[in-house]
């Protein structure tokens, strides 16, 4: 075998943005295809949109005409969050979207004894929405002192390449219950959607209309509109009139009832449900749901950031995204969506997956939430995709995600034993403490903490169910107390010092100054 000679070796050098990408976060495309892909991000943020309130509102006792307004709510305002977080937050393309954080908070709620023992089911609902609403109202305030004080662009300054690796990496890797799983459940439909996702969007993503990368942008939506006539098709031919009741909740296009549930116009409103109940407990307990979105929404935006060709936002730029992640918040809390905000992680997957990382796009996507949740009857027949096909799209958009995580080791020294001991503990207990505290609720119907204070049990149980906010833990601590003094540049400080301020680098005006020349009043630091 002949020998490699060393300038035969590829040398793949750091590089500040992602490269590749036809149009990055300040370029447009045109407004035919900026629509189809606006269009297309809303369709795939209708899978959490859909999950959060068909899991919630019939153990808060709701009924499907319930359910159907709490998602056209959750649209709604997901829809006023993405916009005022894209124009004044940290101007990242990013969907900000309902939170799976908060469902353990919210079920101690639910099963709250003062709500729990009342006996007819829509006054359980009313009652229990407004007890969330009140401690969604007092918790986001967290996230608006952190982000508005810049707190936590303090706190930020503690991060390197190497600590944000594993943190990244499972705001994808942390959501594979999501993906999988899910598949297996529908099988026949959920495989030939993952199978034909991947062979349009890659194996045939040269083929061009016009020359547009057609299938590379726009596969996605040929293969739910693919599939889910497919799907439909099952349906109609009586293929599960004698299956079980979960394969026909996960098979079946006729039974999530949105569309008969739903009226034809139905715009929210705040305070819809009433004026809201408030709780120390309650409030206590959904602090740590805000803390844990605020966590994965760092990673999130990091993510972005890199799928958007950006350069990493500033300090600065990344506490005032979190200011108004609170505000969305605050939002959530008064609508009445049932949950919390954070970043929608399948929508950061999206942006690699059709190499588009266009703020226009997003911003138009969050116009069609807007405008498909006020009109019910509409909206209501996307919102009743199988959720099985949504999986299968999450299979690929969090791990496109993931690897936007492991791509942050670029940065640093991965022939360092110091940085692959933190990496390796980071990720494992990352994944292996939240699938402790899964497995045990599970089995035991209560988390690893059940003390006779609620608040504390929602905090512990919560804080370390989110394979990110242990990763930040673990990698953080690690990272800066373990040889720490010689390890600047192993850790990847050098890359990163130019980027924890607004003006260490020339591209950070290009990409995060406010618009309307705000920046005049709130000169950046």
């Amino acid at each position: 075998m002949a020998e490699v000679k060393p300038e035969d070796m590829v040398h793949h050098m750091p590089m500040d943005q992602l490269q590749g990408f036809e149009y990055c976060i300040d370029s447009n495309p045109s407004w035919g295809e900026g629509i189809a892909l606006g269009f297309q991000h809303y369709i795939l943020s209708l899978g959490t949109a859909v999950m959060i309130p068909t899991m919630l509102v019939p153990l808060m006792g709701g009924n499907d005409h319930d359910k159907a307004k709490v998602v056209q709510t959750l649209l709604f305002v997901t829809g006023i969050k993405t916009l005022l977080q894209t124009l004044f937050g940290t101007r990242l393309p990013t969907i900000m979207g309902g939170s799976y954080a908060y469902v353990v908070p919210i079920l101690s709620i639910i099963h709250d004894p003062s709500l729990a023992q009342i006996a007819d089911g829509h006054t359980r609902f009313l009652q229990t929405m407004r007890a969330i609403q009140g401690s969604l109202i007092v918790s986001s305030s967290i996230q608006i002192i952190l982000g508005y004080s810049q707190l936590w662009a303090i706190c930020s300054r503690f991060f390197s390449p190497l600590g944000m690796v594993p943190v990244i990496a499972l705001v994808g890797l942390g959501l594979f219950e999501r993906g999988f799983p899910v598949v297996g459940k529908c099988v026949e439909i959920g495989l030939p959607m993952l199978i034909l996702f991947v062979a349009l969007s890659q194996y045939l993503k040269h083929v061009h209309v016009r020359h547009v990368p057609f299938l590379e942008r726009f596969s996605m939506l040929m293969c739910i509109a693919l599939v889910w006539v497919y799907a439909h098709i099952l349906t109609a031919s009586g293929a599960y009139k004698h299956t079980a009741l979960v394969t026909q909740i996960n098979c079946r296009t006729d039974l999530a009832n949105l569309i008969s549930s739903s009226q034809w116009i139905s715009i929210p409103y705040p305070l819809q449900w009433g004026a809201p109940t408030f709780s120390a407990d309650h409030a206590f307990g959904m602090m740590a749901a805000v803390l844990v979105s605020l966590i994965e929404t760092t990673g999130a935006f990091k993510a972005a950031a890199r799928l958007a060709s950006a350069t990493p936002p500033p300090a600065y730029v990344l506490s005032r995204g979190i200011g108004w992640q609170g505000i969305g918040t605050l939002l959530d809390g008064l609508f009445g969506t049932g949950t919390g905000s954070t970043v929608s992680v399948e929508n950061v997957g999206l942006l690699g997956s059709t190499r588009v990382g266009s703020r226009r796009v997003i911003q138009i996507s969050a116009g069609f939430m807007i405008f498909f949740s006020m009109l019910g009857k509409f909206g209501a027949l996307f919102a009743s995709i199988p959720f099985t096909i949504f999986a299968a799209i999450y299979c690929v958009m969090f791990g496109i995600v993931a690897a936007v995580g492991l791509s942050f080791m670029q940065f640093t020294n991965m022939n360092s034993m110091r940085n692959l001991f933190i990496i390796g503990v980071s990720l494992f207990l990352g994944l292996s403490i939240p699938e402790y505290f899964s497995r045990y609720s599970t089995s035991s119907r209560q988390g690893p903490a059940h003390t006779k204070a609620g608040w504390f049990n929602d905090y512990i149980n919560t804080i370390f169910s989110s394979p990110p906010t242990v990763a930040l833990f673990v990698s953080v601590l690690l990272d800066n107390t373990l040889d720490v003094r010689d390890a600047a540049r192993d850790r990847g400080m050098p890359w990163w010092a130019r980027f924890r301020t607004f003006r260490g680098d020339s591209r950070n005006e290009e990409f995060y100054t406010l618009p309307f020349n705000l920046n005049r009043f709130f000169p950046p630091s």
